[in-house]
């Protein structure tokens, strides 16, 4: 009797071990939304290769916490609902522990409201808007990119120390849009009051009919253009404005407009002398960076553009706040990413306390057709870091609601 009940003991023991260790074992699920189809897929396709190469790595050295992480990506077309129906999905079904990606502006701002709502981490990537951690910021979204606040004030230096007054704008009729527009205006006037804004031109987002716009442009005779466009109506807009000589009449700013993904199409058609935001990979002298550059070439036999570096960046964050939190507890990882460090291939970032934007910065320069390569590259660039222009923290409560 006593060996029978002893085994049935060691069985029972076993058996309610099993379940612990598997759950031990149990992968950390992400669940990363983003518009990898329509007019984001040059930008989210690379990501995607960034996001798995990072994963890869965590995992190849033994994961977080000693779990797998595990990234489960849902593509959400470019519409807010769809985005948010899968964020739903992912948590309630999948249970992810956390939401990460985004790429439209307005896509960002209807996940972060669901995230509110549902008290679920959401780290925004992509989607550059500073509504989404001021205006409607909260404890539960952090993002990683520098916003149109930041971009817009780093052109705006910039351009506000040159001789051009009448300005004009073109860009995406929705909250990106409008914002990278306002905010670089509004630093532009106060470093140069004698501003003029001739002409404001807003076409729906993916819909664009060059034409009319380049002869509406022209007609208003500017001496410089604000460009927001991006993706396909960027390279329609070019190939109008080119034929039509507006790049050889009017001086252009453009905020993305030197990242691979944008300027790498259009080749030998890129125009020349343009002031822009972007990522000049080619030329990026630190050992990390070349480093990072050479395992990601390696492994996908093409080089990086910006979205590659944000989709690593952001697991290398995700990693480690789950790390530095030593869970995967919200509450937990809303105060580990309070201030958290992380070191990447372009050097040290944080994210800041106060509002959870990180200080990743931007590249500024000036565009030039590369003959060697065939495409547009930037030249006279310069890093600048988010904390350069960021405001202060007493000015971000300012415009933080009052949680």
């Amino acid at each position: 009797m006593r060996s029978r009940l002893l085994l049935f003991l060691v069985t029972a023991g076993l058996a309610l071990s099993f379940p612990a260790q598997a759950a031990a074992q149990a992968s950390i699920k992400v669940g990363e939304i983003n518009s990898y189809s329509g007019i984001g897929a040059p930008f989210t396709g690379p990501y995607k290769a960034g996001v798995e190469m990072a994963v890869e790595e965590i995992n190849a050295k033994g994961g977080i916490l000693g779990r797998k992480l595990e990234v489960l990506f849902r593509d959400d077309k470019g519409q807010p609902a769809e985005a948010v129906k899968h964020a739903q999905e992912l948590v309630e079904s999948e249970k992810a522990a956390l939401i990460a990606g985004t790429f439209l502006s307005n896509v960002g701002l209807a996940v972060s409201d669901w995230s509110k709502q549902n008290k679920v981490m959401f780290v925004a990537a992509e989607p550059l808007t500073e509504a989404l951690t001021w205006s409607k910021g909260h404890d539960y979204v952090v993002r990683l990119r520098p916003n149109t606040y930041e971009q817009g004030r780093m052109l705006a230096e910039k351009a506000g120390k040159m001789k051009y007054a009448k300005w004009a704008t073109i860009g995406p009729n929705y909250e990106y849009g409008k914002r990278a527009w306002e905010t670089f205006r509004d630093r532009l006037k106060e470093k140069k009051p004698d501003v003029q804004v001739v002409g404001e031109h807003w076409p729906t987002l993916g819909k664009i009919e060059p034409g009319p716009l380049v002869t509406a442009i022209m007609s208003q005779n500017p001496d410089a253009l604000y460009v927001s466009l991006f993706g396909s109506d960027w390279l329609a807009f070019v190939r109008e404005a080119q034929k039509r000589g507006l790049f050889q009449k009017t001086f252009v700013v453009g905020i993305l407009l030197g990242e691979p993904e944008y300027i790498d199409p259009l080749k030998l058609e890129a125009p020349e002398g343009m002031l822009v935001t972007g990522y000049p990979w080619y030329d990026i002298k630190s050992q990390a960076h070349q480093d990072w550059v050479a395992r990601y070439t390696k492994r996908g036999d093409k080089p990086p553009v910006l979205g590659s570096l944000i989709g690593y960046v952001t697991y290398q964050s995700i990693a480690e706040a789950i790390k530095r939190a030593g869970s995967t507890d919200t509450a937990k990882l809303v105060a580990a990413f309070k201030g958290l460090k992380v070191e990447t291939p372009i050097g040290p970032i944080t994210f800041r306390a106060v509002d959870g934007q990180s200080t990743m910065g931007a590249w500024v320069g000036t565009t030039k057709i590369d003959p060697a390569r065939g495409v547009g590259i930037m030249v006279n660039h310069e890093y600048i870091p988010g904390e350069k222009v960021l405001p202060s923290d007493d000015e971000t409560k300012k415009l933080r609601p009052v949680n």
